[in-house]
């Protein structure tokens, strides 16, 4: 039987800590930035981007040595963040292969992907790097990629590679030759074989390729026949794959607590963006965003938004978010802010070709998020009855677009209209027989003519708002000769009554 081919892309992004930190930061990218790690006074530069290397400042420097250098940014590293990103960059490789091997390392990002069989899909290899290479970018990360039918000769050659270069395709069988310019520092070496390798003087795979396999085991152990074919190319590897998560999520940690609403839109901004741009790749909208604030003081502040259908308007969804804060402001200063995003298919509708345009949606949940911020959230939606004969027995939901078909109803007649008076208005009834005879509305005085009722309802004998209310359709006439079809309420509780709704 036929062995299957392997093919295998690895992607690579260097200086992963400065990278993560810089990817919702596009402001300081031109700017020569370091990130510590360690608790003051001891901090030093785990990691900084090629503005500053190109300054002189390296690995391991102090935060006293950092101040000698002028306009240098530093920013305190955010493991947090290093995770969102990676999630991120896993999530984008996942989009060409549902094969994928986790290599991460403390200062690096390295993931392979098996793209065996995925030719006729999504091209040849050269052509499948460079689409893979041109989404990482959008997300803000620098990184290489290196196609090999080995999966050991694909990392040691995205480490190797040189900084002008960001693909590298190997053809099958010219493994070795491709590894052996490469230096013995993209294998990770422990310390001390490094050590032995360097006064052998050993320096390139090339020359470790080229040792003798039995002297090598004899002083090294097995370990050393592993060295060797891994220099050659031909080491064999088990390809476990993991199965990344589609997590629409975006961390920030903030260089200073931020109190005003408006500086903090500005990471929200490039937030949405990511999210904006993740989503689309999977043919998707953003049904909800939920914005989680970490307060000083160790509290939380979250908010959620959710417009009636999904959207990937990044200025409606900043206008949205920008009115739900300003509403219910947070009560310290932020120190971080996180993004969760629900996603929801796009919302596409074809209208006839001389259909009448029909108003964005999105405006009116904008209108919505402004009638709100005058007259508070329970007062604006859509009014659902409650399970009660109470008056005034509904609440008020939120608008939402129904799933599923919309069932019309036809009525055989015009319905009568009633307008609800709110709040009631009070008025003075002569009874005659325990009925209505006459009454005052509106400083004019009415005859009844015809009566219905009385209807009773009462409840909530249990609690303090005990009701009990006596209803009245009345058809009476002024003195001018109006008709009025109206309402009557009494109150029995209190013995008063009130003109709740008019007739049309």
């Amino acid at each position: 039987m036929t062995k299957a081919a392997e093919l295998y892309a690895c992607l690579y992004a260097w200086e992963f800590p400065a990278q993560a930190m810089l990817r919702l930061r596009p402001k300081l990218r031109d700017q020569p930035c370091v990130v510590m790690e360690g608790e003051p006074p001891l901090q030093y530069v785990c990691s900084l981007n090629s503005k500053a290397r190109a300054l002189g400042i390296a690995v391991g420097m102090t935060r006293v040595e950092i101040e000698t250098f002028p306009s240098v940014t530093v920013i305190p590293r955010s493991l947090k963040e290093e995770a969102a990103t990676k999630a991120v960059l896993l999530e984008c490789a996942g989009m060409f292969s549902p094969r994928i091997e986790d290599e991460n390392q403390d200062k690096s990002f390295l993931c392979v992907i098996d793209i065996a069989g995925t030719e006729k899909l999504l091209g040849p290899p050269n052509v499948l790097a460079q689409k893979l290479l041109t989404r990482v970018r959008r997300l803000g990360i620098t990184s290489r990629i290196a196609v090999s039918n080995n999966f050991r000769t694909s990392i040691c050659l995205a480490r190797g590679m040189s900084p002008q270069t960001s693909i590298t395709v190997v053809a099958a069988g010219k493994e070795s030759a491709a590894l052996v310019p490469l230096p013995l520092a993209v294998l990770d070496l422990p310390e001390e074989l490094a050590e032995t390798f360097s006064l052998w003087g050993i320096c390139t795979l090339g020359m470790l390729a080229e040792l003798p396999e039995k002297e090598l085991i004899a002083r090294i152990g097995q370990k050393g026949k592993r060295l060797r074919q891994l220099a050659q190319g031909v080491l064999p590897h088990l390809f476990v794959p993991m199965e990344p998560v589609f997590a629409l999520e975006e961390r920030m940690e903030l260089d200073l607590p931020v109190e005003q609403l408006d500086s903090l839109l500005f990471a929200v901004s490039v937030m949405l963006e990511q999210l904006i741009l993740r989503a689309a790749n999977h043919i998707l909208a953003l049904a909800s965003v939920t914005v989680t604030l970490s307060l000083e003081g160790g509290t939380t502040h979250t908010r959620t938004v959710r417009p009636a259908l999904p959207t990937n308007d990044k200025q409606i969804w900043i206008r949205l978010i920008h009115l739900d804060l300003e509403a219910h402001p947070p009560h310290a200063a932020i120190l971080s802010l996180m993004l969760m995003a629900e996603p929801g298919k796009t919302s596409k509708t074809q209208l006839g070709l001389f259909s009448p345009q029909l108003p964005e949606p999105m405006q009116l949940d904008v209108t919505l998020a402004l009638i709100r911020a005058i007259v508070g959230d329970y007062c604006v939606g859509r009014a659902v009855l409650q399970d009660s004969h109470r008056p005034e027995g509904f609440r008020i939901e939120p608008f939402s677009v129904p799933s599923g078909p919309v069932v019309e109803t036809i009525l055989d007649q015009t319905p009568t209209a009633m307008r609800q008076l709110r709040p009631v208005e009070a008025t003075t009834v002569i009874l005659q027989g325990q009925k209505p005879d006459a009454f005052f509305f509106r400083q004019k005085r009415y005859v009844v003519q015809r009566v219905y009722g009385p209807w009773l309802t009462g409840g909530d004998w249990w609690s303090s708002t005990l009701w009990g209310l006596e209803q009245w359709d009345v058809v009476a006439r002024g003195n001018d000769g109006t008709v009025l079809c109206c309402c009557l309420v009494r109150d029995v509780t209190r013995n008063s009554w009130q003109m709740a709704a008019l007739y049309d």
